[in-house]
């Protein structure tokens, strides 16, 4: 069951990684590879953490 629960874990990082990847250029945030990495790895912390963060991924994911 531990098994299960750590794959849908994994994917749903995983998702989440991907989407703000592909629409990190949607955001306001500088366009460099390396906060792109930094800030597609920590999605989950951030979106918990900083306002201005949420309403930048929800960008990303969602076009506007």
């Amino acid at each position: 069951m531990g098994f299960v629960i750590g794959l849908i874990v994994a994917g749903g990082y995983g998702f989440g990684f991907w989407k703000f990847w592909s629409g990190f250029k949607r955001t306001n945030f500088e366009r460099s590879l390396g906060n792109q990495i930094v800030l597609s790895a920590l999605w989950p912390v951030l979106i918990v953490a900083n306002k201005s963060y949420r309403q930048n991924f929800n960008k990303a994911l969602k076009g506007r």
